[in-house]
């Protein structure tokens, strides 16, 4: 039988409920009440069982914002009978810290466990996050911190050995509906005694304009009923534009959120996809990204993912950035666009970006060569006289315009191949050319030609 959850002592939940907004007086009493997070409280998953039951454990919860994490902390406590304490990683430090692990402990000398929920935890430095070890060790306390971002890189790995972590997703649009639902239907907590009329194509507004977010769907009903109140009960669809006409997406500017999709405009580039590369731009701009960042990955993705196979994609990228400096937003972000379309649908080529990694590789391996004497700079007479640019072939002076058996690497290397254009774009022309030349020099310098060498096609 799954255990009846009690009521824990909150700080700051003497309140009346008349002064919380409504996300709150609405937050979930039981599991059951709960929306989303069906994968994670599926009836008969771990996590539900072991909170049934009261055997609960220290854990991360990892997730969007206004998809549970709180609540979920509010109802380990509960279905435990522990005592509840927060703190914010945002507005608290290690002396805050030290009090409640204190408190915790003569509670838990007392035979009453706490449940201590740690918001933003990733916020914390390593040293705050070590204090937690001890107390999650002895058992002091239930741990539970929360955070937006991915506790692999956010948290210390002392920490994650102590917990589990539980990834919560971001709320559908009809799991929030029936959220919305159910506040406008409870007149105790909810707005049931205001008996306002709502179309549900208006609910369907408000939960997809929440973008995943419980909390911040309630509040943009609790607001649309207000304003619903002082026209006769029922909300319209003018009311409701009002409500929703600055509303937000989801973004962060710095966390994991913010790196997945300038990863996923890059990769919709790469892979000649401008349509899904032109959404994701939307996107960045859309949730505030700062577009001489975007210009300067766009540019990135010229050089390193067309490269030669197109020479003309860096120039129109260095075009678009001064075209977004000269015009600034909205006009010159239709410039960024422009670019983005073109390097998605021309040719693309690597091989620049793998050449250039395997000159440096052997930068580093062969380390200081020296330069052939014949290559060297010779200014003055003493030079001369040493050897210095001796037997060096002028080039244009040559059949053809090359010294075929010219070397111009260090002898201890001998002649090496970093650049294989690909057979798309101008790389079809340019590979043509230098596989005869690399041909010609190897019989030149009486060597068999690489059967390996690069043929494009």
């Amino acid at each position: 039988m799954p255990r009846r959850p009690s009521t824990p002592v909150i700080a700051g939940d003497d309140a009346p409920d008349a002064l919380k907004p409504l996300a709150e007086r609405m937050r979930p009493r039981t599991l059951g009440e709960m929306v989303g997070q069906r994968r994670l409280l599926a009836p008969g998953s771990a996590l539900r069982r072991a909170v049934e039951s009261g055997r609960i454990h220290s854990m991360v919860l990892w997730g969007p914002p206004g998809c549970g994490k709180t609540t979920l902390a509010l109802l380990l406590a509960r279905y435990a009978d522990a005592e509840f304490r927060a703190i914010s990683a945002v507005l608290s430090g290690l002396p805050d810290v030290r009090q409640v692990l204190a408190e915790a402990a003569e509670r838990f000398a007392e035979g009453r466990r706490t449940v201590l929920f740690v918001d933003e935890v990733h916020r914390f430095n390593k040293a705050q996050q070590d204090a937690f070890l001890p107390a999650i060790e002895r058992g002091t306390i239930v741990f539970v911190g929360a955070t937006t971002e991915n506790p692999s890189f956010e948290l210390n790995s002392a920490l994650l050995s102590r917990c589990r972590v539980h990834v919560m997703e971001a709320v559908s649009p009809d799991d929030i509906a029936d959220a919305l639902r159910r506040a406008l239907a409870d007149a105790e907590r909810g707005l049931g005694a205001q008996e306002i009329a709502v179309d549900d194509a208006l609910l369907g507004q408000i939960a997809q304009a929440a973008d995943g977010d419980v909390r911040r769907a309630l509040t943009l009903l609790e607001i649309a009923a207000e304003l619903a109140t002082g026209e006769g009960g029922r909300m319209t669809e003018a009311t409701l534009a009002q409500v929703l006409a600055d509303r937000t997406r989801r973004f962060d500017k710095g966390g994991e959120q913010f790196y997945d999709q300038i990863s996923a405009l890059h990769k919709s580039v790469r892979s000649t996809n401008p349509d899904a590369a032109l959404y994701w731009l939307a996107r960045m701009l859309d949730g505030g990204a700062d577009p001489h960042y975007l210009a300067r990955r766009i540019t990135r993705m010229a050089v390193e993912d067309i490269g030669l196979a197109d020479p003309r994609a860096l120039a129109m990228a260095i075009d678009a950035w001064e075209t977004y400096d000269r015009l600034g937003s909205p006009e010159g972000e239709l410039a960024l666009a422009q670019v983005v379309i073109y390097l998605a649908s021309t040719a693309k080529s690597n091989a620049g970006y793998v050449a250039w990694g395997e000159a440096r590789r052997d930068v580093r391996e062969y380390g200081t060569q020296e330069v052939p004497l014949h290559l060297r700079n010779a200014p003055t007479r003493l030079m001369k006289s040493i050897g210095y640019g001796r037997n060096y072939r002028y080039d244009h002076d040559e059949e053809g315009g090359v010294a075929l058996d010219q070397t111009a690497f260090p002898d201890a290397m001998g002649e090496r191949v970093y650049y294989r254009p690909v057979p798309r774009g101008l790389e079809i022309k340019l590979g043509e050319k230098l596989d005869q030349l690399r041909r010609a020099r190897a019989r030149a310098r009486g060597e068999a030609p690489d059967p390996s060498s690069p043929k494009p096609g």
